[in-house]
């Protein structure tokens, strides 16, 4: 096909998705108003824009944040650090703040998503949870869902001390898990151990649906900056939202016990997060609005996608099953091509540090990694799947996913 074709059946695709798109702008109002009643409870100044060196000692800023944080989510504290290298060393903090050896943790999603398994154990490694002898199970999903029985089976007869829970698929081929799915499964395990810590990995999530894990009944979730809540301004860092109790723990594992979440210097971030924040709302509406446009396209083209452009939304990761190594890596080269930095760069697969099989990853953004801005990567092994997120806005969503169209199907491929 050539690229005037491309846009013609783009254009075309996008008349049709008018009242979807309809209810992601009331959703984005929703979440904005959100937002800004915590920016104004909180009493946002411009004296929170200032930073702090050093220990961190008394930082106005990042102490506001947390509470707008807070506030956002119903929940009884927050922690939102730019000392977070990433949603996965969130996770890991949090792991090694609430588990102590010989207690049992539990995933009820399968397996954790790949840069977990050197954290937990699953894979060896002198630093992991296992070298700490802290034990680990996990319970499979059936059919896209909890499997209840074993669940409940399992709390029945074992003392769990943490439950997690990874809502979006990662690099497996199941579906995200819904907030309704969430909330049925956190009933179940407080029913049976209402001590047991529910923690949820909310990476990708936030902004979507409008009920969040801690109002579903879950403990703490954690998530990245560089995803939906740092709007694409944000420059790093990660956050966990929950019982006071347990953020207090996991700003001791962060910092060092008896100071904990009193030091952590902002180093000039502080704005950054703010307005990130800000923007997130619309942010997270317009990757939304670029995934369901790919997937629209590409099923019309005849490809698999998971989610269907008509599906209820978990996330903003959109799979697109090419069954077909080389699609993959043309495809994840045209977002590349399409993007506004380094886009004369040409990704191929490399192994990359956390991940078993070689990854294709086109980032063409102003920060490294961030999976707000549009980015695609996928593992290289079958059924070769991309799986494609992010877009500052729906205008710069739309003409990466073109380039990526005509990159792959030029040549009549």
């Amino acid at each position: 096909m050539e690229r005037k074709e491309i846009v013609e059946l783009v254009n075309r695709e996008e008349e049709s998705l008018k009242d979807i798109f309809k209810e992601i702008d009331e959703n984005e109002l929703y979440f904005s108003e959100l937002v800004l009643n915590a920016f104004q409870k909180e009493n946002v100044t411009e004296a929170c824009f200032g930073t702090t060196t050093g220990y961190g000692y008394s930082d106005l800023g990042r102490d506001t944040l947390e509470k707008v944080y807070a506030d956002i989510f119903h929940a009884e504290d927050a922690i939102v650090r730019n000392q977070f290298v990433s949603g996965s060393h969130a996770l890991n903090v949090t792991l090694f703040a609430l588990l102590r050896p010989n207690d049992l943790l539990l995933s009820i999603s399968g397996l954790p998503y790949d840069t977990l398994h050197e954290v937990i154990g699953i894979n060896d490694n002198p630093s992991s949870l296992k070298s700490w002898g802290i034990k680990y199970d996990q319970i499979e999903l059936v059919d896209n869902d909890f499997d209840y029985d074993a669940i409940k089976e399992y709390l029945t007869n074992n003392k769990v001390k943490v439950i997690e829970i990874q809502r979006s698929k990662g690099y497996s081929t199941r579906d995200s898990i819904s907030i309704d799915k969430v909330e049925k499964v956190c009933k179940l395990i407080k029913s049976i151990q209402p001590e047991t810590i529910i923690m949820v990995d909310n990476c990708y999530c936030e902004f979507v649906e409008r009920k969040n894990p801690i109002e579903a009944g879950a403990d703490i979730f954690v998530g990245s900056l560089i995803k939906n809540l740092g709007g694409g301004i944000a420059p790093n860092g990660a956050y966990a939202v929950g019982r006071h109790d347990l953020i207090e723990l996991v700003g001791e594992r962060l910092t060092l016990p008896g100071e904990g979440r009193e030091v952590g210097p902002t180093l000039g971030v502080n704005k950054e997060l703010y307005q990130g924040l800000f923007l997130a709302p619309s942010v997270v509406a317009s990757a939304l609005k670029t995934a369901i446009l790919t997937s629209k396209v590409l099923e019309t083209l005849s490809f698999n996608v998971s989610p269907r452009y008509n599906d209820n939304r978990v996330d903003i990761v959109q799979n697109i099953i090419f069954n077909d190594e080389q699609k993959l890596i043309k495809y994840t080269q045209g977002i590349q091509t399409g993007s506004p930095v380094d886009s004369n760069a040409l990704p191929i697969p490399w192994d990359m540090p956390g991940y078993k099989d070689q990854v294709i990853m086109a980032a063409g953004c102003f920060t490294q990694g961030s999976s707000i801005e549009l980015s695609c990567d996928g593992p290289i092994r079958s059924p070769y799947i991309a799986y494609q997120q992010g877009a500052m806005t729906y205008s710069y969503g739309k003409l990466g996913l073109i380039s990526a169209l005509t990159r792959m199907l030029k040549d009549g491929e």
